[in-house]
C-alpha cells in the first residue's frame, strides 16, 4: 500500500502551492493514519502510516475503522470502476480519541483524505476524492471551501472555522491544490499535544463508567439499523470498541490501573445483563 504523503506546515510549504491556481481547504484532523486496499481476494489489506495490519494484528484502537470499512466499502463499485482494485490505496483518518473530543456518535470512524492510483502513478485530485469515496459507499474529509483563489490565501491571517465533527473549533486547515501540493495551517487555540490521564479505578468500576445504559441503548439501535440481532455478543463487542473509540488512551495506559481481559468481562457482565431487563 502507497504511504501517505508528506504534509509540511504552510510555512515549509512548496512555493507553487500558493503562487497560483486555486485551493482546496479542509479540516485538518486530530487522528490517527489509517490506510487500506481491495486485494484482488476480496479481502481487505489495513494499516496506519507505518505498517500493515493481520487479520489478527488490528491495535485495539483501530478495531472501530477496520469494522467501519469492511462493512461500508462498496467492493463490486470498486471492480467496476477500475481493471485492478489492488491498484488503489485509499489513505485518511482513523477517528479515534488522540487530543480533541470530537462528538464519537457524529463522526464516522474513518475519514478519506486521498486516493492513490499506482497504475497511473498518481494521488486523485481533492475534486476526485470526494467523488470516489462518496460512490464507495464511505465519506471524505469536511471540506470548507473549494477552489479559493491561491492568490488570495493568506496563511497569515485566514481564520480557522469551527469543526464540523463537534461543537467547538478546528484542528486546523490542510490546504491542498489540484496538483498534489499541500501544506497544513495548525489552529494555535487548539491543544494537539495532550497527555492522556491514565485510569485509577478498577475494571469494575471503569465498566460501569463507560458502559452506561445509553450506549447500550444507542448500539442497540445501530445494530437494528444494521439488520442485526442484538445479541450479547454483538452487543458486547460492539460496546468494547466504542468505548475504546474515545478512551482507549485513558483505558491502555501503561499505568492504567485497569487490565483490559478484566475490563472486557466486566463489560460482557453489564450486556448481560442489560439485555435481560
Amino acid at each position: 500500500m502507497k504511504p501517505h504523503p508528506p504534509t509540511p506546515a504552510i510555512g515549509d510549504a512548496p512555493e507553487m502551492l500558493l503562487d497560483g491556481g486555486h485551493l482546496w481547504i479542509q479540516e485538518l484532523l486530530d487522528g490517527a493514519p489509517f490506510r487500506f486496499r481491495l486485494r484482488s481476494s476480496g479481502v481487505i489489506e489495513v494499516g496506519d502510516g507505518r505498517r500493515r495490519f493481520g487479520d489478527r494484528e488490528v491495535p485495539l484502537p483501530y478495531e472501530h475503522a477496520v469494522r467501519y470499512v469492511r462493512a461500508n466499502l462498496d467492493r463490486e463499485a470498486l471492480r467496476r470502476a477500475v481493471d485492478d482494485v489492488a491498484s488503489v490505496t485509499f489513505l485518511g483518518v482513523a477517528m479515534h480519541h488522540q487530543s480533541v473530543d470530537y462528538d464519537w456518535h457524529r463522526i464516522p470512524s474513518v475519514l478519506g483524505v486521498d486516493v492513490f492510483d499506482a497504475d497511473r502513478d498518481r494521488y486523485l485530485s481533492p475534486d476526485a476524492v470526494e467523488g470516489v469515496y462518496e460512490r464507495l459507499g464511505l465519506e471524505s474529509v469536511n471540506t470548507f471551501e473549494k477552489e479559493h483563489r491561491a492568490l488570495d490565501f493568506d496563511p497569515k491571517t485566514v481564520s480557522v472555522p469551527d469543526s464540523a465533527y463537534y461543537d467547538g473549533p478546528a484542528a486546523g486547515l490542510l490546504v491542498r491544490d489540484k496538483t498534489g501540493n499541500r501544506a497544513v495551517v495548525s489552529n494555535p487555540d487548539v491543544e494537539l499535544d495532550v497527555d492522556p490521564e491514565p485510569l485509577s479505578m478498577s475494571a469494575e468500576e471503569a465498566a460501569e463508567r463507560y458502559a452506561t445504559d445509553r450506549r447500550f441503548d444507542r448500539i442497540a439501535a445501530a445494530l437494528k439499523t444494521e439488520g442485526r440481532a442484538v445479541t450479547v455478543d454483538a452487543l458486547f463487542e460492539r460496546t468494547v470498541e466504542s468505548i475504546l473509540r474515545g478512551a482507549h488512551d485513558r483505558l491502555l495506559h501503561p499505568e492504567s490501573s485497569v487490565e483490559i481481559g478484566d475490563f472486557r468481562s466486566a463489560v460482557a457482565a453489564r450486556a448481560r445483563a442489560w439485555l435481560s431487563e
